[in-house]
């Protein structure tokens, strides 16, 4: 296994490969000396706050509702492992451990920043559990984003506690007392306002928001290899892309993705062969003309959530928070409302690129519009069914992610006695975009499982450089054209060139001249 390089937290905020190399790649984290010192000093405010007979909020009272219920000294630690206890309230099934360890992460930056009132074991014993791979488990259900992820940030907190239960390196499923006593870390026992300075963020949505920016880049890049392998197989041409006709509507993201098709199909013996005056064909269907800008739309879409998530990585988030000035204060800060909006406007365009692929994928199946190709792609007409069911696999899944593209941002229930009367669903926003992003890179496997295929039946005609060798990689895998086969194995196995990015940097290396 590769050493990572160590993520260094507390000094500026994490970039978004620092969080999929901790989240991801289990990078370790290094805490900055001056971070935990300020940390330090700020604690010495909340120690001053917890000795004035006067109610202060997270510190001296209760919480949510209850916030003006006063709390003797004397119950206070019993105030702070209460208030986890009952907020580790998720159900359903375990997240993945990337989730977890982004939402790990993400927490302790806040903790490390100073303005939270933490004690510095408690930072130190954050990092701990992150280097140690220690992964507290955390469930799919239970938070409404506001005030921020309550529930899977306190299962977190549980299980620095030495309570609930964890996942070890090793992936074992254990008690926490015991994976904390393995790797040498002290339980934690929360004094004032430590509590709420663990659960009060937006650290899930932001952790799955980057982890699909992430994921979605090299998608859209193998979106545009798959247009090029189908607008290549299906004889249509590549002059609808030419930079000029792009100047026209100046539009970044389907500048960047028309560029990338022209790359893709430079240098094509099979583009070639039917242009010029014979060509009868006026302009080619929108699945396969308009593809820049449906993937253009996604990566203009990508780059202002991008924007969204960097100004949510610099961040600090609690409530109450101690101001540089040493003043506590409460705030909305921690309401999901930036996040979820962008991870709802994600679903809706992950949602169309892959119904434009679906569309293509048809096409090609289809004798009627696809030049001169075997009905379905099959070997013996009749007799053999093609490509016909994996079509069928596309549409059901393109028809599920039109679903999941309805908004979760605009779904607010009040809660906590219309005390949070108003929330964000950022991280139910965040769940249905993971589906989501696993469903597109499907969809895709398929349109270049089926775009191989049809540039086989071309043959003599030849592929270009970069769409043969993307063919080519997929023959790794899947056989070429033949009588009909065991399909589903097929596709996982293309899906999963796909999903690691194989397939979008075996065309990049390709690209002619």
């Amino acid at each position: 296994m590769v050493d990572l390089a160590p993520v260094l937290v507390g000094t500026s905020p994490l970039t978004p490969a620092e969080v999929v190399a901790v989240a991801r790649h289990g990078a370790p984290v290094v805490l900055d000396t001056e971070a935990l010192t300020r940390v330090a000093a700020t604690r010495q405010v909340i120690d001053g706050l917890a000795a004035d007979p006067h109610p202060h909020y997270g510190v001296s009272t209760g919480f949510g509702a209850l916030a003006t219920t006063f709390i003797a000294p004397d119950r206070r630690l019993q105030l702070q492992a209460s208030l986890i206890r009952s907020h580790a309230a998720g159900t359903g099934a375990e997240v993945e451990v990337e989730v977890t360890r982004g939402l790990q992460l993400l927490r302790l930056q806040t903790l490390a920043s100073g303005r939270t009132g933490v004690r510095p074991i408690v930072v130190e014993t954050y990092a701990a559990m992150l280097n140690n791979g220690i992964t507290p488990v955390v469930r799919e259900y239970g938070s409404l984003g506001c005030s921020g992820d309550l529930a899977p940030l306190a299962h977190i907190a549980l299980a620095a506690m030495g309570e609930g239960e964890v996942r070890d390196a090793e992936a074992s499923l254990l008690p926490a007392a015991e994976a904390l006593a393995a790797a040498g870390i002290e339980p934690l026992t929360l004094v004032e306002k430590e509590g709420l300075a663990l659960i009060n963020g937006t650290d899930g949505m932001l952790g799955m928001l980057v982890l699909a920016l992430h994921d979605l880049d090299t998608l859209l890049l193998t979106a545009d290899v798959a247009a090029a392998m189908s607008v290549e197989s299906q004889l249509g041409t590549d002059a609808v892309f030419a930079a000029d006709l792009m100047a026209l509507r100046p539009q970044t993201g389907q500048t960047e993705s028309a560029a990338n098709l022209r790359a893709f199909l430079a240098s094509s013996p099979m583009v070639a062969s039917h242009k010029g005056p014979d060509d009868g064909r006026v302009q080619d269907a929108y699945s396969l003309r308009c593809s820049p800008q449906v993937h253009g739309t996604a990566r203009d879409t990508m780059a202002h959530a991008g924007m969204i998530a960097g100004r949510e990585l610099a961040s600090v988030i609690d409530n109450p928070v101690i101001t540089i000035d040493g003043r506590i204060e409460s705030n909305g800060n921690f309401h999901g409302a930036p996040v979820a909006a962008v991870l709802d406007f994600l679903a809706i365009s992950v949602a169309d690129v892959a119904s434009v692929s679906e569309r293509r994928t048809d096409r090609a199946l289809d004798p009627a519009r696809s030049h001169g190709l075997p009905p379905f792609l099959a070997d013996e007409v009749g007799v053999d069914s093609g490509l016909m069911i994996a079509q069928y696999a596309a549409a059901g899944i393109v028809s599920e992610l039109k679903r999941l593209a309805v908004p979760a941002s605009v779904d607010s229930i009040p809660s906590s006695a219309m005390q949070e009367d108003h929330v964000s669903m950022g991280w139910a926003a965040a769940r249905k975009l993971r589906r989501a992003i696993d469903g597109l890179g499907r969809v895709l496997a398929i349109e270049i499982l089926t775009a191989a295929r049809a540039l086989d039946l071309r043959a003599p005609l030849q592929a270009g450089p970069a769409t043969g060798a993307v063919r080519d990689l997929v023959r790794t895998v899947v056989a070429g054209p033949g009588p009909d086969r065991f399909l589903s194995p097929e596709m996982e196995a293309v899906t999963a060139l796909v999903q690691s990015g194989d397939v979008a940097r075996i065309a990049k290396e390709h690209i002619h001249g």
